[in-house]
């Protein structure tokens, strides 16, 4: 089913249908904020972009009805699907479609029998897809205000996707959010969850609404009347007031568990959250642990069996000396590889925790078993991550330890990586170090010392 053919490619022709089927039949009815099934009458059918009298069995086409249950995608949040039934008809619903703003267009394909305009017929949505849907379209109210909350009052909507699987949500802000204003973000969240109170739906004008301390849209277009959605309990005041004509759950408690599971760059100035919720969050996280497990077994049978080689090579007299060394350096270096990709990987060994002080973002990584000459790199990537701030990294292995400190561009005005780098060295008992402004690299040999260099750095801060 081509999709980009019924929809419309953007063809003035096609889109004028629109027009005069508006003119004709005027708006469709939405009736399902209260009601998931209702009765309708068939206004018009289309079949390939062309109005026709009847649909028949296997064939696609659009359905329009009076009134319908059925949710058109709009505000980000898809259409439901379901199906159109009487007697021996049935018309699977794929999609819902609005168009001109009130025109609710049924896409999909007759299942048996066959369709005429002003039959009566019955609607059915999908109702477990409603449910996952609207309780996504409500954990991303409870998200936009979590994030003015904590990244600030400059947060503003700029696109989103509420789907029954997942929610994605667009919005303006200049830099990656650290772990820990993600922790407080889902804290708020889920703690508007726990609470498991009323939303409220009110019905006022767009001055009203906003009087009320209801957030709009900047660039959306609202008519005489708007639907007013409140939700979550903060000391007896709502916690987030939106303008939206959404399907929401009743209850905040139906939203279920809430995590965001990634973030990223979608263009200047503007960054993209996914996040999951009950269910979903269930199957993901044992999915992820699961994975994790295998990649875990899996690198100790990769580990074992490159050990076994090197230990075979090392007394292998057939083999050319040069030719020898050459094979187990290459073993050893893939060894090497896999060993710190493990080690990375396992939370228990890699520790890191992001804070903010007067301003600056500052990451303390402590891993165990590291080889120092990988610091840099951590120091590297962890600068990229932090977008602007400082960096510390501390490394153990064989009862030695390595610290590195790396500072971004323009921090580096304030702070220098040598001097912080030297002050650490000296309380883990190490000498001097040395470097550049922006990365410095030293060595210790007190493991119970790096927590105390830790709070040095960040004391001078």
């Amino acid at each position: 089913m081509r999709k980009k053919n019924w929809k419309g490619s953007g063809d003035a022709a096609v889109e004028d249908i629109w027009f005069g089927i508006k003119d004709k039949l005027g708006s469709t009815e939405f009736l399902g904020y209260e009601t998931d099934q209702a009765e309708g009458v068939v206004l018009s059918l289309l079949k390939e972009n062309k109005e026709v009298k009847e649909l028949r069995s296997n064939e696609e086409g659009m359905i329009i009805t009076n009134q319908t249950p059925f949710y058109g995608e709009s505000g980000g949040q898809v259409g439901d699907t379901g199906e159109i039934i009487t007697g021996d008809f049935n018309f699977e619903v794929t999609d819902v479609q609005k168009k001109l703003g009130d025109i609710f267009v049924h896409y999909g394909k007759v299942k048996s029998g066959t369709i005429k305009i002003k039959d009566n017929v019955e609607m059915k949505i999908n109702k477990v897809r409603r449910n996952d849907t609207r309780a996504y379209h409500s954990a991303t109210h409870l998200l936009h205000e979590s994030l003015r909350r904590v990244l600030g009052t400059h947060v503003t909507q700029k696109g989103s996707l509420v789907e029954p699987s997942r929610l994605r949500f667009d919005f303006s802000h200049m830099k990656p959010i650290s772990n820990e204003d993600i922790e407080k973000i889902e804290v708020f969240v889920n703690s508007m969850v726990s609470k498991k109170t009323d939303v409220s739906t009110r019905l006022m004008t767009p001055d009203e609404a906003v009087e009320n301390g209801a957030l709009a849209l900047f660039g959306e277009k609202y008519g005489d009347e708007v639907r007013v959605l409140s939700m979550g309990d903060e000391n007896g005041k709502y916690f987030s007031t939106e303008l939206c004509g959404g399907t929401h759950v009743k209850n905040t408690g139906d939203i279920g568990k809430f995590k965001i599971i990634s973030q990223s760059s979608i263009a200047a100035g503007i960054r993209r959250i996914e996040a999951l919720r009950d269910k979903q969050l269930d199957d993901y996280l044992n999915n992820k642990e699961k994975l994790s497990n295998l990649s875990s077994e899996k690198n100790d049978e990769v580990i074992k069996d490159l050990t076994k080689q090197i230990i075979k090579l090392g007394g292998k007299p057939s083999l050319d000396e040069l030719d020898q060394k050459i094979l187990i350096k290459n073993l050893n270096k893939q060894l090497e590889t896999l060993l710190v990709k493990s080690i990375l990987s396992d939370k228990r060994k890699n520790k890191i925790k992001d804070e903010e002080i007067k301003g600056i973002k500052i990451r303390f990584q402590n891993v165990e078993g590291l080889p120092t000459k990988e610091l840099r790199k951590l120091v590297d990537d962890g600068k990229k991550e932090l977008g602007e701030g400082i960096v510390v990294v501390f490394a153990i292995k064989d009862d030695k330890v390595g610290v590195a400190v790396g500072i971004t561009n323009k921090l580096t005005e304030k702070f220098d990586a040598v001097k912080l780098v030297k002050l650490s060295s000296e309380i883990i008992g190490g000498q001097g170090g040395g470097g550049r402004k922006d990365f410095a690299q030293a060595g210790g040999q007190y493991q119970t010392k790096i927590n105390e260099a830790f709070e040095i750095i960040k004391s001078l801060i």
